[in-house]
């Protein structure tokens, strides 16, 4: 197990330093940069060139590049170029608002879903598996936005039972309760955008089990439906759910750009938008490389959870 690992992590490190320079390339392919945005017409070209110095975007490319990945490697994330406020400070200070949001809309998204895609995988064809995939298509076809748009307009502005911006009301930010109802719209909203994909990943994979010849045997012996689905097929459809939450991991940076944007959250999402549309790159650049670490070490993780639950794969290792 420790060989495969060591394996798996070593694989992970060329990945890494590839996605960093195709995100530092992204961000060179822009039509300006920070200062560009800063600057004005009438500044004389050596102000201009003065502040490109100062954060050093006179230098040629490769040479950002490789002070940018020294400072990365040192776990100095460099200073706001719009704001001059440490990156590591602004990053770090939102994501665990971020992971308040998207942790529990997932897990919560993801129990349901479990029970609804067994549901109608076993009864594939019946009434409830037409109802299940209906929603499901319906939900997938539903913008994130304008659901959390018009449960913003119904409980917010019609009923006002609920708050609709920011984390906590003025003057009551030691409130736990307060902080959970302002948590339970937008929890919905993610919940809601995470159902669909995630009930018909699961719906698939228990359909297939039920093609199985274990299946076929089970029913000879006069097996229950229900000895067949909690015994045998819920531990087999379980199995392809770890990669589905490993490769969620990214969403704990960023899984809730659209929701955050609509209900004023103070997380990552938020701090990104607003980096993007200031051409702010230190910022830019670190969410980018945090969420390209995510999904690596994600799958690192979904990997070593297969390896512990399936030996086969420990001594392909």
């Amino acid at each position: 197990m420790l060989r495969y690992t060591v394996k798996r992590i070593l694989q992970a490190v060329p990945l890494l330093l590839l996605i960093s320079v195709i995100c530092f390339g992204l961000m060179q392919l822009a039509p300006f940069d920070a200062i560009d945005a800063l600057t004005t017409p009438d500044m004389a070209p050596e102000v201009v060139e003065a502040m490109k110095a100062r954060v050093g975007l006179d230098q040629p490319v490769p040479v950002q590049y490789i002070r940018w990945l020294g400072r990365m490697l040192r776990g100095d994330l460099g200073y706001s170029i719009v704001t001059h406020l440490s990156v590591s400070q602004g990053f770090f200070s939102r994501l665990p608002n971020t992971v308040l949001l998207v942790l529990p809309s997932y897990a919560i998204a993801l129990l349901i879903a479990i029970v609804l895609g067994l549901v109608a995988g076993s009864k594939r064809g019946g009434v409830a598996d037409k109802i299940i995939d209906t929603l499901c298509s319906i939900g997938m076809a539903t913008p994130t936005f304008w659901v959390g748009m018009m449960l913003v307009y119904l409980f917010g502005y019609k009923l006002r039972l609920l708050p609709i911006l920011g984390m906590h009301t003025m003057g009551m930010d030691s409130s736990t309760s307060d902080l959970i109802r302002h948590m339970i719209l937008p929890v919905t909203v993610l919940t809601l955008g995470n159902l669909p994909s995630t009930i018909r990943f699961v719906r698939s994979s228990a359909i297939s089990q039920y093609s199985e010849d274990y299946v076929t045997v089970q029913k000879a012996f006069g097996a229950s439906r229900a000895q067949i689905l909690f015994r045998h097929v819920v531990k087999n459809v379980l199995l392809p759910v770890i990669t589905l939450v490993g490769m969620s991991l990214p969403t704990l940076v960023t899984g809730a750009f659209v929701t955050e944007s609509i209900f004023s959250w103070p997380g990552v999402g938020t701090y990104f938008l607003t980096a993007i549309q200031g051409f702010d790159y230190p910022v830019v650049m670190t969410v980018m490389f945090f969420s390209s670490v995510m999904v690596i070490l994600g799958n690192l993780l979904a990997d070593l959870a297969y390896a512990l639950v399936d030996p086969r794969i420990k001594s392909m290792g």
